[in-house]
């Protein structure tokens, strides 16, 4: 127990300076930027912010959100996204446990993290983000599962996977035009992977939390005005949500609902 509180300490650390390369990817990406080259700076004055201005959270606490060259105020989603993944990767651990496939799970939850942010933005799900998410994610996955003697289960992320893309694929088809796009059908092939892992009930409970928590928060939306009719609402988040939901809680869900 003491050993898993500490990795669940590190861990969070570690998310924290991990959401603020998310940041960085999520603002530069789209723009089709390099996210290593310039230096972080601020968009005002250009001012190169120097290591003690990029400590994750303190740096932003400290300077109170600004500049500290032109004193412009920097977005509080900053300090957001960086606290909000050191959360999600604690609460990685506390869900996965210090297994082999627990570094699978970090890279989802750094990728999805991501995708949600450019998604909400932009609308968009970049390639240059979900292949390579796609592709590390399954080998870190089948890689740990069969260090852990699963192989089993590696299979089953795999055939998750395509399952999850494949229902995607004919509703985004069949659907109205405007449903949702191709980027959030390929999304699905990591999402499957991921929720199916752990079981096809729990990729199951990922599919329906996704549409149910999309049409709840979409009605909310247009209700109280934020969205109109004919406003595009990315759909990437919802799909997010419902296999966090389906991570965190399938288990519980299932035996709720077969009960």
């Amino acid at each position: 127990m003491t050993d898993q509180v500490t990795v669940l300490g590190l861990l969070g650390l570690l998310g924290l300076s991990i959401g603020s390369f998310i940041n960085v990817v999520a603002y530069r990406v789209p723009l089709k930027r390099s996210v290593m080259r310039p230096p972080s700076a601020c968009p005002n004055c250009n001012h190169k912010l120097s290591w003690r201005e990029n400590i994750p959270v303190i740096s932003w606490l400290v300077l109170r959100g600004t500049c500290s060259e032109c004193g412009i105020h920097f977005s509080i989603r900053y300090l957001i996204v960086e606290v909000l993944t050191g959360v999600v990767f604690a609460g990685t651990v506390a869900v996965i446990g210090v297994d082999w496939v627990l570094p699978a799970y970090l890279w989802f939850a750094g990728v999805t993290i991501t995708l949600t942010l450019t998604d909400l933005d932009h609308k968009l799900i970049p390639n240059r983000i979900l292949y390579p998410g796609i592709v590390v994610g399954a080998i870190l996955l089948v890689g740990g599962a069969v260090a852990a003697g699963d192989p089993q289960g590696a299979i089953r992320a795999l055939l998750a996977g395509a399952s999850y893309f494949g229902a995607l694929l004919v509703i985004a088809l069949v659907a109205p035009a405007g449903g949702f796009g191709f980027g959030d059908v390929k999304l699905a092939i990591l999402l499957g992977m991921f929720t199916g892992y752990l079981g096809w009930g729990q990729m199951s409970v990922a599919f329906f939390f996704a549409f149910l928590l999309g049409g709840v928060l979409s009605i909310l939306l247009l209700i109280t005005g934020t969205k109109g009719r004919k406003d595009a609402i990315p759909f990437g988040p919802y799909l997010v949500l419902g296999a966090y939901v389906a991570i965190v809680a399938g288990d519980r869900i299932l035996d709720w609902y077969l009960a």
